[in-house]
């Protein structure tokens, strides 16, 4: 991707539901869009940073019932743990929008009739399927794809926003901006969506009142009882909160959105339904739709049920602002789902934090005080250096790309190659030996480097780590201001006088309970295990993982779907799968999944099966195994 700087960046979340208190999910994806600002923001991008909460919708009306509280006083309540969380936690965002502010009405009602006279909105009835918990409709199925509750039949008047019209622009957009969607490996089940064919979309409910109503402006849309359904709602805050016809001041320069962060269970919405709207209002899209994954806690989905749902404030609380925010960013490829433990957090940050980084600026400080006094002299360093400090600004670059795919492991894994050849230089140039040589120069030549690498590093991490980049850049006297001198523009310097500070990573303690586990698997009791085999007879099964390229429904069957499975061979396999009950058929197409290949064919309902594919089934229904990242189709599974 080519690394363009603009004048301005515009960088969302998504708006959060305020069901419930904020989780490590939110958390995650706020502080991966305050990285982002805090970069553009070093680079001397103008940059506007929005998040918000979502108010309206019919859980809402029904959770402020259940509190004995109206809805306005309930979202007030909600909402605010929001923005306090994200204040406690120093996110640098520029406006905090609520869909529940009049501004933010005025933009919709206004969005609402231009596409109405544009011939965009229509009235009609809906007769279906609804999730009451995730606000959408589904076809085809009993129970919801996406959060597995059971769905209810709804037949009521509402306005349509004709979706279907948009297929083929949106297509040809998504043809000349490949790199709209990030992850890039996620724009295909979008696509797919797409080609099965766009159905339009319901935008007003007549069975709930907590929303935004129906503009009165248009005569024909005097109808009192709607409100205007979540979606379009919701996805017009980020022109709201720009000023988009409503009585803010105007910052309508910003739009359209450089980087829109999501989860991936609203990409769909965010690349097909917001893109739609835009076009409808005549508006330029976002330039990217970044989607992230799900976080889990020790192998398990989170729930309330449960009680294992992660409190982000808990584990500041325990383990320190920057700390959470290194493991976030640096634990799990963007894109991928993760897993959250207290073991995790505690290795994570002993073995990168107070192993690498810690330690080497405690061993400029501890050399820099005990040979130097402190000041350190060498005009002779970079010619003595000039391959490492080359690697270094080669790292940069690199580090400086990853951030504009919003690959930020990557980003902070580049960042830590600096950090480690560091290390690794004063182990190999053993500056103890040095000085009893008295090869003063070479001792200070080191150290030079090392300070202009600690100085480097730390303009790079402070998007990440902001507090604790600014105390090692204090250890030099130096502010947050010195990104264009020291990255842009390659400076180094040859005097530095060092200022301790107290140790910046201790290492963290591992947990009494933590430790247990730890001793649990070193000394493992013996399993009894059935059906036991050797290792020949598992050599000989073939598990490959695949791509589902088109799906076929068997109308004679309740359970099975007919799919076309790619496994890098000359043609495709054709595979029956028992999962209809379990997934749409076009949320399958794009899928990677492991098949077992060698299973003699079969024939099922009259069709030839060739091969399996491997699921997990659980009281929570049933889930496809697919690999934690995108493979090469064929690839075996050893």
């Amino acid at each position: 991707m080519e690394v363009v700087l603009n004048s301005k960046f515009y960088v969302t979340t998504p708006i959060y539901y305020v069901n419930d208190k904020p989780h490590i999910g939110h958390a995650y994806t706020t502080i991966i869009s305050d990285t982002l600002a805090r970069y553009h923001s070093l680079c001397g991008d103008e940059v506007f940073f929005l998040t918000g909460t979502d108010e309206h919708g019919q859980k809402i009306e029904q959770s402020a019932k259940k509190n004995n509280e109206n809805p306005s006083e309930y979202v007030d309540k909600v909402a605010s743990k929001f923005k306090d969380m994200w204040d406690s936690f120093n996110i640098s965002y520029d406006k905090f929008i609520r869909t529940s502010e009049v501004e933010h009405k005025n933009s919709v009602k206004n969005a609402f009739i231009k596409m109405f006279n544009k011939g965009d909105i229509y009235k009609g009835e809906y007769e279906g399927n609804y999730c009451i918990s995730c606000e959408s409709f589904v076809m085809n199925a009993i129970l919801c794809p996406d959060c597995g509750k059971e769905l209810v039949k709804l037949k009521e008047e509402s306005y349509f926003f004709k979706l279907s019209a948009y297929e083929d622009r949106l297509l040809k957009f998504y043809d000349e901006n490949p790199n709209f969607i990030l992850p890039t490996y996620r724009k295909k089940e979008v696509i797919n969506f797409i080609k099965n064919g766009l159905e339009d979309l319901s935008i007003t409910r007549t069975s709930f009142k907590w929303g935004v109503e129906i503009p009165n402006e248009v005569a024909q849309m005097s109808d009192k009882e709607h409100v205007v359904y979540v979606w379009l709602d919701a996805l017009m805050n980020y022109l709201s909160a720009l000023g988009y016809e409503n009585n803010l001041e105007s910052k309508m320069e910003f739009f359209p959105p450089d980087i829109q962060l999501v989860g991936k269970d609203i990409l769909k919405f965010h690349a097909i339904y917001w893109p739609a709207f835009l076009m409808s209002l005549d508006l330029p899209l976002p330039k990217h739709i970044a989607a992230h994954g799900w976080w889990t806690k020790d192998g398990a989905k989170m729930s309330k049920s449960i009680g294992n749902v992660v409190n982000p404030s808990e584990v500041v609380s325990e383990f320190g602002l920057d700390v959470f925010r290194y493991f976030l960013l640096r634990e799990v490829p963007f894109g991928q789902d993760g897993d959250f433990s207290q073991r995790a957090i505690v290795e994570r940050s002993n073995a990168d934090l107070s192993n690498v980084l810690g330690n080497l600026l405690n061993r400029l400080l501890g050399m820099g005080e005990k040979y130097f006094d402190n000041n350190l002299d060498s005009l002779s360093f970079a010619s003595a250096y000039e391959v490492e400090l080359k690697e270094v600004e080669d790292s940069i670059n690199i580090a400086r790309e990853y951030i504009f795919k919003v690959e930020l492991h990557n980003y902070l894994e580049s960042i830590w190659r600096i950090f480690d050849l560091a290390n690794l230089t004063i182990t190999k140039k053993e500056p103890w030996k040095l000085i009893k040589e008295n090869k003063y120069n070479e001792v200070a030549e080191l150290l030079v480097f090392i300070s202009n690498t600690l100085i480097k590093g730390a303009y790079m991490l402070y998007p990440c780590m902001p507090a604790s980049a600014k105390k090692i850049l204090s250890v030099f006297s130096l502010g947050d201001d010195g990104f264009g001198r020291f990255v842009v523009n390659k400076e180094i310097l040859t005097s530095v006088k060092l200022n301790h500070i107290p140790p910046l990573f201790p290492r963290l303690e591992v947990k009494e309970e933590i430790k247990q586990e730890i001793k649990s698997e070193a000394k493992l009791e013996p399993l009894s295990i059935e059906n036991v085999i050797d290792r020949d007879y598992f050599m000989n099964i073939d598990i490959k993982v695949g791509t589902i390229i088109e799906v076929e429904v068997l109308p004679k069957s309740e359970k099975l779907l007919k799919l076309r499975v790619d496994l890098g061979e000359t043609r495709p396999r054709q595979i029956i799968a028992g999962i209809k009950l379990y997934y749409e058929p076009q949320e399958l197409i794009g899928m990677q999944v492991c098949v077992l290949a060698n299973l003699k064919p079969a024939k099922l309902m009259g069709e030839i099966s060739e091969g399996m594919i491997l699921a997990v089934k659980d009281d929570s229904g049933l889930s496809v195994i697919t690999p934690h990242k995108v493979a090469q189709n064929g690839s075996k599974i050893s």
